[in-house]
């Protein structure tokens, strides 16, 4: 019985699928459009940068993730990097909200490719979708990690073989003409699109998150992660060639919002626009359930440091109660918020705190023995990312610092409460070279 319950639930390529469920979810499908309205013809080089950031961003946290192993991934090591301090635990508690707010956001873009199979549909419709696939992988979550392992393996074989069909079949009837340079844009638009291009990369920490659930992750991690972020790279690049290639650019922009699935219509009809709206539903499906996972998981670490309520370390089945309190705390995001505007605030609070945490990490390079150049152009590259994408879309929404301020003081506001109410200690969870009992408590 001792050597059956020694298994882990993810192995290398379990923990590469489960980050490409994540990585490759809602963003692909809407970024393609969205980024390409931007760059244009050059939007595959804006792919590549975003990925170079990626791998940096992916190297540093995965040396991070070996020497201290922890379910909360960030959350884990902003403690690490910084102590055991307010400002450590208020960047964890805006990250964790950081990651609801993207669960609703893809939530909801599930729920309205799934209203467009239904003609005529009424307005709750989408929210009614939504609200379903977030029960779905909430009982899923609930079942353990070996079933959201399993259930993201299927999923994303399949959205994966989808998506490899359309982009092998579209770059034969590609045009050459529309990638020429005559029709590039101005090489800075290539670098202001980095800033959306990185965002469907996101989710490649949720690997990070899986460590104590992992096969000898002192040799899966980083390969895992690289693995990942390469072959999403690939993907993207051959896909944003295969759209441009194909799609006027005037027509990108005008369906910039299902530029993908528009992409399919010339060469398969409209059974292709079907198809590629069908895999939509399973790309945000996958990555709600893997970020689902990596939520419970960094909301179970907060609370062990006393950083959010007791309440989310009591087991519940084979995950947690917090697992069930994050999908509550969800339920008004998808009825209520202006996702579209909120979103955008959850994206960059991510790339600033994946920003500190490289930060904190050069505090602890000794401990990591990662090499500091890398870790340094982490560093360099998600500030410059958080820059760019600051100064874009100050024009559409031009109260964006006060709101990022705003999120910041919430998330401040919220550590102080719990401190003074709750009267916890705050604790780092762990130490170099030791993995907690953490496992132990699941089983």
């Amino acid at each position: 019985m001792a050597e059956k319950s020694s298994v882990k639930a993810f192995g290398l390529w379990s923990a590469v699928l489960l980050g490409i469920g994540s990585m490759v979810g809602a963003g692909i499908f809407i970024v393609i459009g969205e980024a390409g309205a931007i760059a244009g013809n050059l939007v595959w080089l804006s792919f590549i940068l975003g990925g170079m950031a990626a791998l940096f961003s992916g190297y540093s946290l995965a040396k991070l993730a070996v020497a201290y192993p922890s379910r909360g991934g960030i959350v884990e090591y902003l403690v690490q990097g910084f102590g055991e301090g307010v400002f450590s635990g208020s960047a964890g508690v805006l990250f964790y909200f950081s990651q609801l707010i993207a669960i609703a956001a893809v939530a909801k873009s599930f729920g309205a490719y799934a209203a467009t199979f239904i003609p005529h549909s009424a307005a709750w419709v989408p929210n009614a979708f939504a609200l379903g696939i977030m029960t779905l992988f909430i009982l899923i979550n609930l079942i353990g990690a070996s079933l959201v392992a399993r259930s993201e393996n299927i999923i994303v074989a399949i959205k994966l073989s989808v998506l490899i069909l359309f982009v092998g079949a579209a770059l034969f009837y590609v045009d050459p003409q529309r990638l020429s340079v005559a029709d590039m844009p101005p090489v800075s638009d290539m670098f202001f699109a980095v800033g959306l291009t990185f965002f469907a990369y996101q989710g490649f920490s949720v690997i990070t998150n899986t460590v104590e659930d992992m096969q000898d992750p002192s040799k899966t991690v980083l390969r895992a992660m690289t693995i990942t972020i390469i072959l999403v790279g690939v993907l993207y690049v051959a896909t944003a060639i295969a759209v441009l290639g194909n799609l006027p650019l005037s027509e990108v922009i005008k369906a910039k919002d299902y530029a993908l699935a528009e992409a399919a219509q010339p060469i398969f009809g409209n059974i292709g626009f079907k198809v590629m709206a069908a895999t939509a539903l399973l790309a945000t499906a996958s990555a709600i359930n893997a970020t689902l996972y990596a939520a419970t998981e960094i909301g179970y670490t907060l609370a062990k440091e006393g950083n959010l309520p007791k309440a989310y370390t009591y087991n519940v089945h084979q995950s947690f109660e917090g697992l069930i309190i994050s999908g509550l705390l969800i339920v008004p995001m998808i009825l209520f918020l202006d996702l579209s505007q909120v979103t955008t605030i959850a994206a960059l609070v991510v790339l600033i705190i994946q920003g500190l945490t490289h930060v904190g990490h050069l505090m602890r390079i000794k401990q990591t023995g990662a090499n500091i150049t890398a870790v340094v152009l982490a560093i360099v590259s998600m500030f410059a990312i958080a820059g760019l994408t600051l100064y874009h879309t100050s024009e559409k929404m031009p109260h964006l610092g006060f709101y990022l301020f705003g999120a910041l003081g919430m998330a401040f506001g919220v550590e102080v409460a719990l401190r003074i109410l709750t009267k916890r200690e705050i604790v780092k969870q762990t130490h170099k070279g030791l993995i907690s009992s953490l496992e132990d408590i699941i089983k």
